[in-house]
């Protein structure tokens, strides 16, 4: 149901997604979620790895993607569709160029500081840092913003990164961002415009 219910809250104090209802136990924040899974299940130690430095490297991309990655990426797919679906009006131009900006730079440190010449971020090995960071990087993509473009060792890296998960699995986990653009297609309810609109133009101040 939606995230702002009553019943949202017994999930997630914040009422936002994502969340996690396992059992009687609720979580939310998406990173706290994935570490939690891993451990839960005992995933292969490639994705959280029990070395203790290199543990600290996929903690230390998780740290950084939040202000930077994730400060940008996710506003593309906002200004191109969701705010001109739910306000019935586009941004300016000048707004996506912004963040564009933004992003662009995240990117130049992605790739400098964390990429590097190794396969993935922390190594030969694909880790919990990759699935978080290229989530992220495909809903530029969605939206018609290539952010793989002219940037072939981010391009190689994505490959990689699909390699190791599968094709067929990559996909189908993106397939709703990869044709999000058929939103603008549906109707949306009056009154849920008019509750989001006005938070959805907050969001982009």
């Amino acid at each position: 149901g939606p995230s702002n219910s009553e019943g949202a809250s017994k999930v997630s104090l914040l009422k936002k997604v994502p969340a996690l209802k396992d059992g009687d136990f609720t979580l939310a924040e998406c990173t706290a979620i994935l570490l939690y899974l891993s451990r839960k299940y005992n995933t292969p130690d490639h994705w959280y790895p029990s070395d203790i430095q290199k543990r600290a490297r996929v903690d230390e991309y998780l740290s950084w993607h939040h202000a930077n990655i994730r400060a940008n990426a996710p506003k593309t797919m906002w200004i191109k569709v969701l705010i001109p679906l739910f306000t019935g009006q586009p941004l300016p131009s000048e707004k996506l160029q912004e963040v564009m900006e933004g992003l662009s730079t995240s990117l130049k440190q992605f790739e400098e500081r964390f990429l590097q010449d190794k396969a993935f971020i922390i190594g030969s090995e694909i880790s919990l840092a990759d699935l978080v960071a290229i989530v992220e990087l495909m809903q530029p993509v969605g939206v018609g913003c290539d952010v793989f473009e002219d940037r072939p060792r981010l391009m190689e890296w994505r490959r990689r990164v699909e390699d190791a998960v599968g094709k067929e699995l990559f996909f189908q986990a993106h397939e709703m961002i990869l044709n999000i653009k058929e939103l603008s297609n549906i109707q949306i309810d009056p009154q849920l415009k008019e509750h989001l609109a006005p938070v959805l133009m907050k969001m982009m101040k």
